[in-house]
């Protein structure tokens, strides 16, 4: 069996996550509305560093990699012909996502400590 996303399991889990960061974006306006935006840092801090919060904030980001690398795969493969370049840019846009992941949950983990 191939390792790789089919087109419709690509489609549900790019419609999947569509659906959670669309969730969290409202809900996260709605609670920013009603309760006002935290004033400092400090405040900040304190409203990511809760265990629901920073669960739910980790699993966004977890989503939005998601979304992005196969929206951006799907383009790559269509689009982009010669295989040595298709792998390079695969590579690097895994790589940068793999970055941006690592370093998201290292600050949210960093808020919980």
């Amino acid at each position: 069996m191939s390792r790789q996303l089919s087109g419709l399991q690509a489609w549900v889990v790019q419609r999947l996550s569509a659906v959670y960061i669309g969730l969290f974006l409202i809900i996260a306006g709605i609670t920013l509305l009603l309760k006002g935006a935290p004033a400092s840092y400090d405040a900040w801090r304190a409203l990511w560093s809760s265990p629901g919060p920073n669960l739910a904030m980790l699993v966004f980001v977890f989503a939005l990699l998601v979304h992005a690398w196969v929206g951006m795969r799907d383009v790559i493969l269509d689009y982009v012909h010669p295989d040595a370049l298709r792998f390079i840019l695969l590579s690097l846009f895994a790589s940068g996502l793999l970055a941006s992941g690592l370093w998201a949950a290292r600050i949210l983990f960093n808020l919980m400590g």
